[in-house]
């Protein structure tokens, strides 16, 4: 009984897409840390590591959370619609923590706020529109 509990709760999309999340986070933070641990400006360190989370959360998102397949023609078309989303979470990423920065606030917590906020606005534009 349980395991089929378990079974069906992986096979919800936000489950999967909370797992390929956590990996992209895992990247973009790791490069953020590094970025920022060298001196770059907080909010050219959070970009840097969020575009390398992009890199991570489509290789996974178009694999194994959404699994949409289709013509070549549709699988571009599906590619610029997660880079527009992707921009967006960028945008709202890099402004967060620069606003954060400007203000005083550390980057770091910054950082953690810009990740509440783009992960939920990225889910949405990927669920209803790149994946829909």
């Amino acid at each position: 009984m349980l395991g089929r509990w378990l079974a069906a709760f992986v096979q919800l999309t936000y489950t999967r897409y909370l797992v390929a999340s956590g990996a992209a986070l895992g990247a973009d933070v790791a490069i953020f840390m590094i970025l920022l641990a060298g001196g770059m400006a907080a909010a050219a360190a959070s970009a840097i590591g969020y575009l390398c989370g992009i890199v991570v959360h489509w290789m996974l998102s178009s694999r194994a959370v959404f699994m949409t397949h289709g013509y070549a023609t549709a699988r571009h078309r599906q590619r610029l619609l997660f880079l527009g989303s992707a921009f967006i979470g960028l945008g709202l990423t890099a402004g967060i923590v620069g606003l954060g920065d400007s203000v005083g606030i550390d980057p770091r917590l910054a950082k953690i706020a810009a990740i509440v906020v783009s992960f939920h606005v990225t889910y949405l534009l990927r669920k209803t529109i790149v994946f829909a």
